[in-house]
């Protein structure tokens, strides 16, 4: 009788804990959710917004410039949007934003944004929040490599009156 009853636990269990390792590889190797800290990608981004992560999408696609990608800074992610991709040189001159030599518009950023100039190497990324005078980014880091640059997020879930999908 005990052997019977054990192998029905047993039985039971498997089948939660078979759940439980599927939930975990996705969420370790295709999306998992992620919370906004800060203001630095306001207004397109508020404060404890919370957004799916999509870990999958740079594996068989390029990044693009004007992603909003999540970054491991090391001590914590950071979601930031993509400016600058290898090879480009960027450069910030009286607010303006030009790309490899040409004025582009920069319609994310607000706030004054100060000057800078930089030529990226081959493999990193220049990423900022849109909110520029309150954001620490690859101003403040540095470019990050591509493997830093954990996946796409676009896509806010919560609270649900911003539910939906963020450029």
């Amino acid at each position: 009788m005990k052997k019977e009853k054990m192998k029905s636990v047993i039985k039971e269990a498997s089948s939660y804990i078979i759940i439980i390792a599927i939930v975990l590889v996705i969420k370790h190797f295709y999306v998992a959710p992620i919370k906004v800290n800060g203001s630095s990608m306001y207004n397109t981004l508020k404060d404890k917004d919370i957004m799916i992560l999509n870990r999958f999408k740079y594996r068989h696609s390029d990044i693009k410039r004007y992603d909003i990608v999540v970054v491991d800074q090391g001590k914590e992610y950071l979601i930031k949007r993509i400016i600058g991709l290898p090879g480009d040189e960027l450069e910030y001159k009286d607010n303006i934003l030009y790309i490899n030599g040409k004025k582009v518009d920069d319609k994310y950023a607000k706030g004054k944004t100060e000057d800078f100039k930089i030529k990226l190497k081959k493999d990193y990324y220049f990423v900022m929040g849109d909110n520029r005078q309150n954001s620490l980014d690859s101003r403040y880091f540095g470019p990050f490599n591509r493997n830093k640059i954990k996946g796409k997020t676009s896509f806010t879930v919560f609270p649900f009156s911003r539910f939906g999908n963020k450029k």
